[in-house]
């Protein structure tokens, strides 16, 4: 009888103290939402962690005096103190060697790139970029500039040394670092980042160099921001090429067939152990709530680094399986890739109709959707898509020979060889629609 009285109470025992440990997980997860509510309106650490702190404790000392008020009066108090104590502790010892230590990320520089130079536009960005000049006998008289993607990508030597090939054709060449990336300005307030900036710098950058009129390469996102200077400018521009463009009206347009489903179990898996850690994803949340109070917690040089290691883990789902990847890359922008951008349902209207050549290019297995490419051929008139087999989102390092031939193909007024007849997807599509 007496065992049996003993069994039942360490039964009892065990579940009181579960109930105890889901009281101080319920605690937590108040902590949080008050911490994210307070971020909203005030961007100061001191005072959203605060919020969070007491909204937890409070909670938990609520839950526990809750959980134990049916105790007997001699155990009561001495359940509620350790309890309390040993919840409490816990909870702000996990929490702040988790959320709060800053993020032990190597911070590696870009590439260094011969000739490297800065714009300081009228705009207020300093922007970083690199400059090839035309072969002496066969000068012409309009540049071309390369707009690199993500938004927060780029690789300015590699695009350098690539894209620094049409020089051979007459055309001075420059690669840039937009607004928030690489040796570029950041900003304080990341909700600055925006397609219109990005636009306008451009804009500046034509002043800069003195051009009448461009040719842009856009790639990605890059690609929208040169139809949006297009839109806005369409008497600057000669030509304008789009590869693997973003969409006309937002940022992805993924479709089912996203980044995270083109990766293996094992590259999953690295990628979610760094985009799961529980300060990268309250920083990460901060983002999506008050951008303004993200960057205060978490400066751009620590999330630069940790965003550095989340891109080069996504890379093999930038390519077609078997391609090379070359380097990683250094020095990328995670706040202008994360800020949330609102929709730029001017774009489309606004491009519709734009006269100048415009060159889309795009890869067989592509993540992002057939329809973002074929959307220029829709709203530009001398619009021409060319596809690329066995080339990925970065098509131009998939398939560097025959991107390149169409890129020159076009400049020099002649048919791309991988032109279509129509916008029709090819047989061997393996993109998402």
């Amino acid at each position: 009888m007496a065992a049996s009285s003993e069994k039942r109470l360490g039964i009892t025992t065990r579940w009181r103290w579960l109930g105890l440990s889901l009281i101080v997980l319920l605690a937590a997860v108040a902590g949080l939402g008050a911490l994210l509510a307070t971020a909203v309106v005030i961007a100061a650490p001191v005072v959203f962690l605060s919020a969070g702190l007491l909204v937890f404790l409070g909670v938990a000392s609520g839950g526990i005096w809750l959980a134990t008020r049916r105790l007997p009066r001699d155990r009561r108090e001495r359940t509620r103190r350790i309890a309390f104590a040993v919840g409490t502790l816990a909870g702000i010892s996990v929490f702040c060697l988790t959320m709060l230590v800053p993020l032990q990320d190597p911070r590696l520089p870009p590439a260094p790139v011969d000739g490297l130079a800065f714009w300081d536009l009228p705009t207020g960005s300093r922007i970083a970029y690199a400059y090839r000049p035309a072969a002496a006998d066969a000068h012409r008289d309009t540049p071309v500039v390369f707009i690199p993607g993500g938004p927060g990508v780029a690789d300015m030597r590699g695009d350098l040394e690539y894209f620094g090939q049409l020089t051979r054709d007459g055309f001075d060449v420059y690669v840039y670092d937009t607004l928030g990336v690489g040796r570029s300005t950041r900003l304080d307030d990341p909700r600055g980042y925006t397609l219109e900036r990005d636009v306008e710098d451009l804009a500046a950058i034509r002043q800069q160099i003195g051009a009448e009129r461009l040719i842009l390469i856009g790639h990605s996102y890059g690609a929208v921001v040169a139809a949006g200077f297009l839109a806005r400018y369409p008497e600057a521009v000669e030509r304008v090429i789009f590869s693997s463009p973003g969409g006309l009206y937002s940022l992805p347009a993924a479709g089912g067939n996203n980044i995270q489903s083109r990766l293996t179990t094992g590259e999953l898996v690295a990628l979610y152990r760094l985009l799961l850690w529980p300060r990268a994803t309250l920083i990460w949340g901060l983002v999506q709530v008050n951008p303004q109070a993200a960057h205060a917690l978490g400066d751009d040089p620590e999330m630069d680094a940790r965003y550095d290691r989340v891109y080069n883990r996504t890379r093999p789902s930038l390519h077609c399986r078997g391609k090379p990847l070359g380097d990683e890359l250094h020095g990328l922008g995670f706040y202008t890739n994360a800020v949330p951008r609102q929709p730029w349902a001017w774009l489309r209207p606004a491009l519709e109709g734009k006269p100048a050549p415009a060159l889309v290019i795009k890869g067989a297995c592509d993540y992002l959707t057939w329809d973002s490419a074929v959307d220029y051929l829709r709203t530009l008139p001398n619009a021409t898509l060319a596809y690329l087999t066995d080339a990925g989102h970065n098509a131009y390092q998939d398939q560097p020979e025959r991107f390149l031939a169409d890129v020159r193909a076009f400049l020099l007024g002649e048919s791309p060889r991988d032109a279509l007849h129509d916008a029709r997807k090819p047989a061997g599509y393996e993109g998402p629609d």
